[in-house]
């Protein structure tokens, strides 16, 4: 079936646009220096460690790491940071940031693509200009990353292993950046599960990892970020050989927990941004848009949350969309923790509800089209590499927005809520 995506592009405001375009790059140093203060994601996520099984196996995992002295000298990150633009205060807040399976940069390039083109033909007829929808270079961006961290690990024999579920329904997005590393960079990429990674994975003396005999150079993770990818151990112990191996892993492990709900509410926290960048201006520009983050030991807010549980979300640490707990569920969730007294409550966040502009909307899925009512969320791609002490790129690389129902809380194109959109700068 197609992807589902909106028939005309989404009103979005052109100076909220360009901040978010231009907090990419600071978040990508971020992600950056916070993976690599390994005491500080293992303090932050200490109390996470013990309420959620999935992190403490992830952290797992990165001591293991620490403990060998692994270094990471290549990095590479295709990130996307998501944001809403509150009604009320016109600000524009981060929802969250993905380190991990960033996707949709395929499909989303090419709904860019359709809206230009519709407008091109249609916009005097809908007063709408065609040069008002942004350029969207996602895919050429993420795979030109891809196709330089290859370049980096310096191996023309080995390749570049997209790591992916069984069940793969989002795999043409996956396969556009296949085409375009073939067509463009001429890369070989192979597509394995993690449970054939772990039977014909093997490491050699020098550090390669080579799957069925093939080198690989580069490891793209578009699995991994979430419990069901590891139904059994198999999948754990292919995770833990990759990452001991000599290959670039996008993302690494400590990247990916940089990426953990947990992680993003401790950034916030006063005073903590400052011991990872030195840049007063950069700092500034970050904080302006965090949303209220809170840890569930912090009772005045819990207990506003309880009162008012329509203003707040809960998150567990989980990637992916349908994960989230909103209206009377927060209440309920909450009631039911502290009643429990454990340590549950550290496996999640509590989270500003964040309440954007509704606009209507056509919005198309299998081959029907119907109007409704619908908020948007911006999704701004990030990619950096770094060899050592040298950053080879760090840019604003395109972007994606999806559209959904005002109705529904949560906003997972694959898992069912919301559309592919572009944006339309007034």
């Amino acid at each position: 079936m197609h992807a589902p995506f909106a028939l005309l592009p989404t009103s979005f405001p052109e100076s909220h646009w360009r901040q978010a375009c231009d907090l990419a790059p600071l978040f990508n140093e971020l992600v950056d220096r916070v993976s690599l203060d390994g005491k500080f994601l293992q303090e932050a996520l200490s109390r996470t460690k013990k309420a959620d099984e999935f992190t403490s196996r992830l952290l797992d995992i990165h001591s293991k790491m620490l403990e060998i002295n692994k270094k990471e000298e290549i990095r590479l990150g295709l990130h996307r940071s998501d944001y809403m633009l509150d009604e009320k205060t016109k600000s524009l807040l981060q929802i969250e940031l993905n380190t991990i399976s960033s996707s949709f940069a395929g499909l989303g390039s090419l709904v860019t693509e359709l809206h230009r083109n519709i407008l091109s033909h249609y916009g005097k007829l809908l007063g709408l200009d065609s040069n008002r929808v942004p350029a969207n270079p996602a895919v050429s961006q993420n795979s030109e990353a891809l196709a330089k961290a290859w370049n980096e690990y310096n191996n023309p024999r080995a390749g570049i292993m997209f790591v992916v579920q069984a069940e793969e329904r989002n795999m043409y997005d996956q396969h556009f950046l296949s085409a375009v590393l073939r067509e463009r960079h001429h890369i070989t990429t192979i597509r394995k599960t993690m449970a054939e990674v772990d039977q014909g994975g093997v490491i050699l003396p020098d550090g390669t990892l080579t799957v069925d005999g093939q080198a690989i150079a580069v490891i793209y993770f578009r699995a991994g970020y979430a419990p069901v990818d590891y139904p059994s151990e198999s999948e754990w112990s292919a995770r833990l050989l990759m990452e001991q191996s000599s290959a670039i892993k996008c993302p690494s492990i400590s990247y990916h927990l940089v990426g953990t709900k947990k992680i993003q509410q401790e950034l916030s926290k006063p005073g903590v941004l400052e011991r990872f960048l030195e840049n007063k201006d950069d700092i500034a520009k970050l904080r302006q848009c965090f949303a209220g983050l809170w840890s569930l030991d912090d009772s005045d807010m819990t207990r506003k949350a309880i009162e008012k549980p329509e203003l707040f979300v809960m998150k567990p640490q989980r990637e992916g969309g349908g994960n989230n707990i909103y209206g009377d569920a927060v209440r309920e969730t909450l009631l039911k923790l502290q009643k429990a007294g454990s340590q549950e409550d550290a496996a999640y966040i509590l989270m500003q509800r964040i309440f954007p502009k509704i606009s209507a909307a056509v919005l198309m899925r299998n081959g029907c089209w119907h109007k409704d009512h619908a908020i948007s969320e911006l999704g701004i791609f990030g990619t950096y590499l770094r060899n050592k002490d040298t950053v080879i790129m760090n840019n604003q690389s395109g972007y994606l927005m999806r559209t959904k129902i005002s109705s529904s809380d949560e906003g997972g194109v694959a898992a069912g809520f919301a559309v592919l959109d572009s944006v339309y700068m007034t």
